[in-house]
């Protein structure tokens, strides 16, 4: 099964690296590519990745963050769309046209610290305000409402006495790096899917032998058998 994936990220873009770096390590086994980036912001490091790597690449203006957002989709054959720290709200026609084909991550164990003004360190702020022992990262489909879209995916972060915005937001980054891209691969592929009844049904299958998890390790993709913590399934 083939998908042509929109990436769209206001900033630096290393979710979206993370995605290219897996996609490419599948090398021909997936057919799914990144066929379009676009970004709010002209100057996002995620317009010089795309860029990079001769990936068409969009700094949409405020009429195509709006109304003019879905005939850049059309326009690209786009079939499967990933909010990559992409800070605007999506518009509606777009996350209605492509309902359980849009998919975003945050850096937080939704539904807690998440919805408007929640993202980047201020998620992070509000995790070591409220005193919490364990944060993470989720992967959700993406619906009307901030962070409120059926969980894909969510993996556990370890909060220490010691942390700062900096260093939690560092240690749930790399988490991202892993989940979002296993999590991306399983939609695309149809592995996973949002039902009519908005449950999320199946989940990625993990790699044969994969390790224990362990809550303070680093992910890795051998170590993927605990990242699917679907609450909806």
């Amino acid at each position: 099964m083939t998908a042509r994936i929109a990436v769209l990220a206001s900033g630096g873009g290393s979710n979206l690296q993370a995605i290219l770096d897996y996609f490419d390590a599948l090398d021909d086994v997936s057919a799914t590519t990144v066929a379009l980036v676009a970004s709010d912001r002209a100057a996002s490091g995620a317009i010089d990745r795309a860029r990079t790597r001769g990936i068409p690449a969009v700094s949409l203006d405020a009429t195509q963050r709006t109304g003019g957002m879905v005939g850049i989709l059309e326009g690209h054959g786009i079939e499967l769309i990933a909010l990559a720290g992409y800070l605007r709200f999506v518009p509606v026609e777009v996350t209605r046209q492509w309902r359980g084909r849009i998919v975003n991550v945050h850096p937080s164990l939704l539904p807690s610290f998440g919805g408007a003004g929640m993202y980047g360190l201020r998620v992070h702020q509000a995790v070591l305000a409220a005193g919490v022992r364990v944060s993470g990262a989720t992967v959700h489909f993406v619906d009307e409402e901030y962070d409120r879209g059926p969980i894909i995916a969510q993996w556990p972060v370890p909060v220490t006495p010691s942390d700062t915005p900096g260093t939690l937001a560092d240690r749930v980054l790399a988490v991202e790096h892993v989940l979002y891209p296993l999590a991306l691969h399983a939609v695309a592929e149809g592995r996973v899917t949002l039902g009519d009844d908005g449950r999320v049904r199946g989940a990625p299958e993990p790699p044969a032998g994969c390790a224990t998890y362990s809550l303070s390790a680093t992910p890795t993709a051998s170590s993927v058998h605990e990242l699917f913590l679907n609450p909806n399934r």
